[in-house]
């Protein structure tokens, strides 16, 4: 799978559409973006940490989803984070001429959230947030854990997440989705020095689902 290519250069973009008999989710995401954010999950923290994504890592994201949050939001967010990761694989494609590696800390007030990554194609999660409160509003937080799990076994990434420092449970989750998005960008924008090759010393990356 290669990147699609436009007259006016990359336009690397994944469309998914994911149907179980708990949810129906539609995910469009463009890599080459400036931002633009059209969101509506049915969960209203996921949305607005959703829009901290595409801010924040010029990602052009469009999701709808219909799930069964009359029961919880187990199901709506799970799907969302596996429909976002597919979508960020078919993007990536074969992953030619990206940084490949991504690493931010981002502070909001007083906390402190560190994110590096690999778009190694080999899923991996390592999860170190400590998140006081059991809610944010109606959102459970031990699902912010479930989202980057599925992101990242459907992506294909190697994820670390780190809290330094943070007592509030809002700003500890909204750091983190913002070091991801930083750490993502810088890892799948072009490197001129690559020349378009595959970043690995194997000449090939392993292809998420494969």
């Amino acid at each position: 799978m290669t990147a699609v290519v436009g007259q006016n250069g990359l336009n690397r973009r994944g469309t998914v559409h994911r149907t179980t008999g708990e949810t129906d989710v539609r995910v469009t995401l463009g890599l080459d973006g400036s931002g633009r954010c059209t969101v509506n999950t049915g969960v209203p923290f996921l949305d607005h940490m959703l829009h901290q994504l595409a801010s924040h890592g010029l990602i052009d994201l469009e999701i709808s989803a219909k799930g069964d949050t009359h029961i919880d939001d187990h199901h709506t967010n799970e799907d969302v984070g596996i429909a976002v990761g597919q979508a960020l694989a078919q993007a990536l494609g074969d992953r030619r001429g990206i940084h490949r590696f991504g690493h931010f800390v981002a502070p909001l007030d007083e906390a402190l959230v560190q994110v590096a990554l690999d778009c190694s194609g080999r899923p991996h999660l390592s999860y170190g947030l400590k998140i006081p409160a059991q809610k944010i509003g109606s959102y459970d937080t031990e699902l912010v854990k479930e989202f980057f799990v599925a992101v990242a076994n459907n992506s294909g990434l190697t994820l670390h997440i780190r809290q330094l420092d943070g007592v509030n449970s809002h700003h500890i989750v909204e750091a983190c989705f913002k070091a991801f998005a930083r750490a993502l960008r810088l890892a799948v924008e072009l490197d001129p020095r690559r020349a378009g090759a595959v970043p690995s010393s194997k000449g090939v990356l392993e292809q998420a689902g494969g």
